[in-house]
């Protein structure tokens, strides 16, 4: 795990010219996407960002081959290595934090047209559903908006998504939804112990696929109070690089449209709160448009959201024994929200679909006016 190709260096280099390469606003002038109109885009060009590397100078993945966890090519992955983690028809699949700093996006056709991205500037994990856009493949455009990362159609170069505002920002798509699909962040051995049959992307040289070969290329980045692009407001009620489990108010997220749907409020679950509530925790609250449920496991790293509700009757969780139970029958649920014992063994929450993980200063931007969930709420 310690060794260092020359390949796996030129990635290294690639991903700190990612960080401070450009470092200066494209401006109007957004060369390959789109020329010299402002109303082609949803959001100021003058805070579309060059990040250096260019339009695929970090290569989106399509369809890598998958293995389960017992499989010789899948122990590239550490058991504290993060993962994003989706279920779909039964069937799970990780996709490691580490295969998302040399890609940031990782498009699959099968068993559902999903888009993995992962942008390590923001340190946001979001699963998008590619069917819903008939099919849509994305890739880096190299650009960044408010630091995170802009995508583009590779069907249509000249439409823009940014992957934090969950949205087409620039080109004939712009204010276009970018719907999610339910995905869980923790680390490799809290996943592969809910799921053991999981399926993981294969650690294949063949490919140039360097996963594992080198560690986390943008050196301090994730403990610094660095940020590395201009930002127009930092707020500091959490850490700057805290990771936070964000629930958005509204099906698009970006700060020149604030405001909610459905009476809904955005709320942030920081890490650091949860934890210190212990290493199983609760947490429960009402956004407006019925009662949530985030749950916290330390061992694991992980916090996820779900509907508060089973058969339409609200459901009040508590930690008892280390144990997440449900107060009225006393069942046992797991982190990813599956009763694993007691009255309701087989029964699954639903997961709040546009939930996910980013670093603080990122979701607070992007989901201006959110609320902060503290012990005891």
């Amino acid at each position: 795990m310690n060794r260092i190709t020359a390949a796996a260096t030129s990635l290294v280099l690639m991903g700190a010219l990612a960080c401070d390469g450009g470092n200066s606003s494209i401006g109007p002038d957004l060369p390959g996407v789109v020329q010299n109109d402002q109303s082609v885009c949803v959001i100021p060009t003058t805070e579309i960002f060059d990040g250096g590397p260019g339009k695929d100078g970090i290569p989106a993945l399509t369809d890598p081959h998958m293995v389960r966890p017992d499989h010789p090519d899948a122990q590239w992955v550490d058991p504290e290595d993060r993962v994003i983690g989706v279920v779909y028809d039964g069937r799970a699949i990780a996709i490691p934090h580490t295969l998302g700093w040399q890609h940031e996006i990782m498009n699959m056709s099968h068993p559902v047209m999903l888009s993995a991205t992962y942008c390590p500037l923001t340190g946001s994990s979001m699963v998008f559903d590619r069917e819903a856009l008939h099919g849509a493949e994305f890739g880096v455009s190299g650009l960044l908006y408010r630091t995170n990362l802009i995508m583009y159609n590779r069907s249509n170069p000249e439409a823009l998504w940014s992957q934090m505002g969950r949205s087409a920002v620039c080109g004939a798509t712009r204010g276009t939804p970018l719907p999610m699909l339910a995905a869980f962040e923790m680390n490799w051995e809290g996943w592969r112990t809910l799921h053991p049959e999981t399926l993981v992307p294969a650690h294949d040289l063949s490919r140039n696929q360097l996963y594992g070969l080198y560690r986390y290329p943008y050196g301090d980045y994730e403990t610094s109070g660095a940020i590395l692009f201009p930002f127009p407001e930092e707020d500091f009620r959490r850490p700057l690089k805290e990771r936070v489990l964000g629930i958005p108010a509204s099906e698009i997220s970006l700060p020149t449209t604030p405001g909610g749907s459905g009476g809904r409020t955005a709320m942030a679950f920081p890490f650091g709160a949860l934890d210190e509530a212990g290493p199983v925790t609760v947490a429960e609250a009402d956004l407006g448009d019925g009662p949530v449920v985030v749950f916290w496991n330390r061992a694991w790293q992980g916090a996820a959201a779900f509907h508060a509700e089973l058969d339409g009757e609200q459901m009040d969780f508590v930690v008892e024994g280390g144990k997440v139970r449900d107060a009225a029958t006393g069942s046992s649920w797991r982190l990813d929200g599956l009763a694993e014992s007691g009255p309701l063994e087989g029964r699954q929450l639903t997961p709040i679909a546009d939930a996910y993980v980013a670093f603080w200063f990122a979701w607070a931007e992007f989901n201006q006016g959110t609320e902060v969930w503290t012990a005891g709420e």
